[in-house]
């Protein structure tokens, strides 16, 4: 990518290039109402330390709010029909959503009941999803240890993971070919008009200063710092959460479907391999920048649970770790997205919480909606606005890993 805008003014300006950022980008090209100009501004174009680098792209239709299973319920139909979306592109490629599922296991009573209502609006919603005492749960899946647990849910429908990589690079081939413009560059300054109201123009590290109809935050674990330049305080903040990569010296006979352990810890087939993964015990903001991992977690955490739930796994070999960021909303743990109140063309994309790769196919359409008619025509993402924020009334979704 080049550093400098081929121009001085655009219609667009996207602060983030990763997956939501050109996910938004692309669902512009691809609205037949929008024929203005783009620009992504991304500061690192090998994406290294995004969340979209190090997602495990995983989708689920196990929410308990409706619009967060619609959302994954247009994913599951975007990536199943992928090479269509794109225009029936000979290029594209199928990409497969691997459809293990979610086994959500409750160990009291009391979660069991929030896991049968959940499932009771899910299947309302078309979902697939089957609530299962233990005793069904050992019968489908006889290599848990299932002691402690009372009931479970899971959904073999349109659940499980995909390569979410291959929906990033098609939206950013497809948008540039389109006539979206990507550099490497950093946003570090806005300026907004005399009223307040809108931001004017967006000033890039190298100097320029860009003029701006919109500016979307699509900035990820950064998204406080983008809206600050634009003087709008946003709850999103740099969480860490681990990614395990274990090889099992007796491999189950089935596959794993995504297993959400009471204690937190959540593990799944991936290959010949599984991966596990869970959040540190102390879970605090941490610098954009730290990216170290604490290894006495898995010895002290993961493994123990692996081992306890799935007794084949006390015999495993760990092959590769990571730490990456969740964009992490303290307020509630869901999206923020559409326009600022006030600032009316500062558009959020932000603070997915985990929750990004699966629903950026719906946020990046919605947002793109949003753009170019100031309405959404597909799904209504209101409930997902700043407002709630400004009001303290949370989105409470009970089903956020």
């Amino acid at each position: 990518m080049t550093q400098t805008p081929a121009k001085t003014s655009y219609d667009v300006v996207i602060v983030g290039g990763a997956m939501l950022g050109s996910s938004v980008a692309w669902f512009l090209t691809d609205n037949p109402g929008f024929d203005g100009s783009i620009l992504v501004v991304e500061r690192d174009p090998t994406y290294e330390f995004t969340s979209t680098s190090h997602t495990n792209s995983c989708m689920r239709q196990q929410f308990s709010q409706e619009i967060n299973v619609r959302i994954s319920q247009f994913a599951a139909d975007f990536v199943k029909n992928f090479r269509a979306y794109m225009g029936n592109d000979p290029r594209v490629p199928t990409v497969a959503l691997q459809s293990y599922g979610y086994m959500y296991l409750a160990d009291n009573a009391g979660f069991a009941m929030t896991l049968r209502e959940n499932q009771k609006l899910q299947e309302a919603c078309g979902a697939g999803t089957k609530h299962m005492t233990r005793d069904e749960i050992a019968a489908a899946y006889p290599f848990y240890q299932l002691d402690d647990i009372v009931a479970g849910n899971h959904n073999l429908i349109d659940e499980g993971y995909f390569d979410g990589n291959t929906l990033f690079d098609w939206w950013k081939r497809s948008a540039r070919e389109r006539g979206v413009e990507y550099v490497t560059n950093e946003v570090v300054a806005m300026t907004k008009d005399a009223s307040g109201t809108r931001v004017e123009s967006v000033t890039l590290k190298s100097g320029e200063v860009i003029n701006c109809g919109t500016v979307v935050n699509a900035s990820g674990p950064r998204a406080a710092l983008t809206a600050k330049m634009a003087g709008v305080d946003i709850p999103v903040e740099p969480r860490k959460r681990y990614t395990y990569i274990f090889e099992a010296e007796k491999p189950l006979d089935s596959d794993l479907p995504l297993t959400i352990d009471p204690s937190g810890v959540h593990m799944r087939s991936e290959g010949t391999y599984y991966l596990a993964g869970c959040p540190p015990d102390d879970d605090p903001a941490v610098d954009h920048d730290d990216f170290v991992q604490d290894h006495s977690l898995w010895e002290e955490k993961v493994w123990p649970i692996l081992a306890t739930r799935i007794p084949q796994f006390e015999a495993i070999k760990l092959r590769n770790s990571w730490a990456g960021h969740y964009a992490y909303n303290v307020f509630d743990q869901n999206a923020i997205v559409g326009p600022h109140p006030e600032v009316i063309n500062f558009i959020f994309v932000n603070g997915f919480s985990g929750h990004g790769f699966q629903q950026s196919p719906a946020m990046g359409r919605g947002v793109a909606e949003w753009i170019t008619a100031g309405a959404y025509s597909s799904l209504d993402l209101t409930p997902f606005s700043f407002d709630r924020i400004a009001s303290g009334i949370r989105f409470e979704e009970k089903a956020v890993i």
